[in-house]
């Protein structure tokens, strides 16, 4: 392999990294194999740190790719919560308020679902890497402060429900999507439009393209993958 000409690796982001510490972590590993200071090495589609799946690192010449991984089509299996919201639309923040849910039954959320499928519009979450006035939205929101987001136009190309338990007000959806969707803000409006409201409590992007969560590392064993590898240039 020719990490400095270009490879592109695909992870399985663990729960709690950051996909810079991905990132991060295969630089290092990747500068000391070689016995370089510095390499690039960018990645393609951010995942939240309460976030798993794939995650493709690009190395070398091969970040002139990365554009062309966030184009690529992306699948997720996501679980939310029904019934309470929170600031983040996830786990990040506390619940801030609740909802009714006894007029929701399993024909409700099919039809609901049914109506995200197409072109849609979808305002980002404001704990979301987005840019106001040159700044993050989420740091804006931690500091509390109003972030202003306009809605942008993407693609749900699938949804469909996985389990369903109406007792404890969760359900599991598979999604697959456009580059640009978050999972987070799509929870957020599956809830508004139940006339209830919704949070994530999982999430996992299990495909980028043609690239499946099975074929991915493991980053906490890449040192080892690493030591396996007929490198050039090392």
């Amino acid at each position: 392999m020719d990490f400095i000409q270009g490879e592109v690796l695909c992870f399985n982001k663990p729960l709690g990294w950051t996909s810079f510490a991905v990132v991060g972590k295969a630089r290092y590993l990747l500068c000391r194999k070689l016995g370089v200071k510095k390499m690039k090495v960018g990645h393609a589609g951010t995942l939240d740190p309460l976030a798993t799946g794939v995650m493709i690192v690009c190395t070398g010449r091969a970040t002139k790719r990365i554009e062309e991984f966030q184009y690529h089509t992306k699948e997720y299996i996501a679980t939310l919560q029904l019934g309470a919201t929170t600031p983040s639309f996830d786990l990040e923040k506390e619940i801030d308020a609740t909802y009714p849910t006894t007029h929701i039954d399993r024909q409700l959320i099919e039809k609901v679902l049914a109506g995200f499928v197409g072109t849609i519009e979808q305002v980002p979450p404001a704990f979301s890497a987005c840019k106001v006035d040159g700044k993050r939205a989420y740091d804006l929101a931690r500091k509390g402060e109003e972030v202003p987001l306009k809605a942008k136009t993407l693609v749900i190309d699938e949804i469909e429900l996985l389990d369903c338990d109406l007792e404890k007000m969760i359900m599991q959806i598979r999604v697959v999507c456009s580059k640009g969707t978050y999972i987070r803000a799509l929870a957020r409006d599956i809830g508004e439009a139940l006339h209830s409201g919704a949070h994530l409590i999982a999430l996992c992007r299990t495909r980028v393209g043609d690239i499946r969560i099975e074929e991915c590392l493991d980053p906490e064993q890449f040192a080892d993958w690493l030591d396996k590898q007929e490198i050039i240039n090392q």
